[in-house]
């Protein structure tokens, strides 16, 4: 937690870029690069400058021909990024920094409760409508993409993937709880809005969390005054968080491929 004690551990005023890593950010995530492939040329590339160069890729939100010449070219940057997804290792990196950041807050590695919402936001078309579609949201009268997220009581994020706007929250949830392949599987409280009601996405959640159940927060209309819903909030604060500084989600969680597109998947993507 930033306080005036810690404050010089968040000072990056004398970093080359301030999304540069520093040594204990480095010390952090460079254990968890797989090393090169035997055989073949040695790497001649220096994968910390990579890395740096993916963190000012994602703060600044440049187009990738305008990235400085100090850092590695762009194509190196973007190769190591794919391939960084492919094989598992931001996978590893968010599990590894979610552990820890558990640890610190002397809670239990693996949570018992989470929550799960979906957001819809605009957004422009990558590579046509056949890899990269949107949608149009009529609830919220929104065309683009639409977030669908999985965050812990303090925040967290846990999981999280990306479809387009016009996937309703029960659909996409149950996508979401399908591609977590057993990664949480003490989860026995799921906090969710009434989008997600329903027998579709209880059987989902059922095929994935047996021992899970689903607690409906609903809103109350007959109050005339504005209550906190800490469920809730807990979700909102995260997607408030992303459009404040998504490099500081990066940092934390290493899920900078939020919103990113994988090649060749029609209707979603997973991140």
């Amino acid at each position: 937690m930033w306080n005036r004690e810690n404050r010089c551990r968040y000072d990056r005023s004398r970093l080359r870029y301030e999304s540069d890593l520093t040594e204990a950010e480095w010390g952090e995530v460079g254990p968890l690069i797989p090393p090169a492939k035997p055989g073949g040329n040695k790497r001649t590339v220096d994968i910390r400058q990579v890395t740096n160069g993916v963190m000012y890729i994602l703060s600044t939100g440049c187009q990738w021909r305008a990235m400085p010449k100090d850092l590695p070219p762009r194509s190196t940057v973007h190769e190591y990024l794919v391939r960084w997804t492919f094989d598992g290792t931001l996978e590893r990196m968010h599990h590894a920094l979610y552990v820890k950041c558990r640890e610190q807050a002397t809670r239990e590695a693996s949570p018992t409760a989470a929550i799960i919402d979906a957001q819809s936001v605009k957004s422009a078309e990558k590579g046509g409508a056949l890899i990269d579609p949107n949608g149009y949201d009529a609830g919220k009268k929104v065309k683009g993409k639409k977030r669908h997220i999985l965050v812990d009581t303090q925040g967290f994020v846990l999981h999280a993937i990306v479809t387009a706007a016009d996937i309703q929250d029960r659909d996409g949830g149950a996508m979401l709880l399908a591609t977590l392949f057993g990664m949480f599987p003490f989860l026995l409280k799921l906090y969710a809005d009434g989008g997600y009601q329903g027998p579709l996405f209880q059987k989902a959640l059922k095929r994935v969390l047996r021992e899970a159940e689903v607690q409906i927060v609903k809103r109350s209309d007959r109050l005339c005054i504005f209550v906190t819903i800490a469920s809730v909030a807990v979700a909102v604060m995260f997607y408030n968080s992303i459009e404040y500084n998504l490099t500081i989600i990066f940092r934390k969680f290493m899920q900078y491929w939020i919103g990113s597109n994988r090649k060749g998947v029609p209707r979603s993507a997973k991140i």
